[in-house]
């Protein structure tokens, strides 16, 4: 694929070495790389596709954005972005759009965004962000090598860290409920990882598979009498019916511990998590050094190393529960969005 920024590229090479403006022929084939803009007035056209609508994405977008403001890159980027609304067949077809509209770069947020994208170009170069296993997902070979079009930032992080909170705030706990979506590849990693780490806190895991939000409240109603706790993981259609979860759990004066902060917001009890503007904002700057030349095929995914603990004060209050004083002095403590 020739892209128009390619053809940019090649036209200022022509002018600078030649002093003429008579345009080459693109080579076709193969990964995409990135220069410098042309100083034409045209911008970089920049593809956001985003699965649905909740906390955790809508920052980590807010974050991209706010990389391209704060480099230098607000007037020299066209963003096109697009929201699948949890719909795949509509995700595919954000990504067809894209790649016929030549997009010079695409960002796929969550992991069903990011394998539509791919599936879609193997040639434009993509950034991906909120994508906790980028390998088991099929989009890069390694993460220190990803030998593809693809680069970004992950999300995952260590779920020991979240079963030791829950031990610590709800020692009580010996059963915690897991929900997730059958279909989305980077919610099995999740559990088999929580599975797997589950034994080394006292813990049994018991799952539960829905294939969409209308499935959650029955899915959990089957298990909620057996469990202890709920833990949330990065899943879209979980977190997407994170109100009614809340709502039955409290019912049952059982807390959520959740995966990101923007889960507590909205009424978990607490977690030990990563904040996603800042994963947003990280992978940002990873668009930059592409634009400026970069191949994602030579740039390794990165990741969010700094933990936020993040407590929802009310539910604690409701749960009856008390905040240890080794947790309580690094605690970011907010309100509950659900709860009131």
């Amino acid at each position: 694929m020739a892209s128009k920024l390619r053809k940019k590229l090649l036209s200022l090479g022509l002018v600078m070495t030649l002093g003429v403006g008579v345009l080459a022929g693109c080579s076709g084939g193969g990964e995409e790389s990135e220069a410098e803009k042309t100083g034409s007035g045209d911008k970089y056209k920049i593809g956001i596709s985003q699965i649905m609508e909740h906390t955790a994405l809508d920052s980590a977008r807010a974050g991209f954005e706010k990389a391209l403001e704060e480099n230098g890159y607000k007037d020299k980027v066209e963003i096109d972005y697009q929201n699948a609304q949890g719909d795949q067949s509509v995700n595919d077809t954000i990504a067809q759009n894209f790649v016929s509209q030549g997009k010079d770069l695409m960002l796929g947020i969550a992991t069903p965004s990011a394998q539509s994208l791919y599936n879609a170009s193997k040639e434009i170069p993509i950034l991906i962000t909120a994508v906790t296993d980028p390998v088991d997902a099929g989009l890069v070979k390694s993460l220190e090598k990803p030998e593809t079009n693809v680069s970004g930032t992950t999300d995952s992080m260590d779920i020991g860290v979240q079963f030791k909170l829950l031990k610590t705030l709800y020692p009580e706990a010996k059963k915690v409920g897991i929900l997730y979506n059958t279909a989305e590849a980077n919610s099995e990693v999740q559990v088999r990882d929580a599975e797997a780490r589950a034994g080394e806190f006292g813990l049994e895991i018991v799952k539960a598979g829905v294939t969409g939000t209308n499935d959650v409240s029955q899915v959990l109603d089957s298990i909620i009498d057996e469990i202890d706790a709920v833990y949330v993981p990065t899943d879209n259609v979980v977190v997407s019916s994170l109100p009614l979860i809340y709502a039955k759990t409290m019912e049952k004066k059982m807390p959520i511990i959740a995966s990101e902060s923007g889960q507590v917001e909205n009424g978990a009890l607490a977690t030990e998590g990563l904040d996603y503007e800042k994963l947003g904002y990280q992978t940002g700057l990873m668009a930059i050094r592409i634009l400026e030349g970069e191949k994602p095929s030579e740039m390794p995914v990165e990741s969010l190393k700094e933990t936020t603990l993040t407590v929802n004060e009310d539910t604690l209050k409701k749960l009856g529960l008390e905040l240890p004083k080794e947790l309580a002095d690094r605690a970011v403590m907010i309100g509950s969005g659900s709860g009131e």
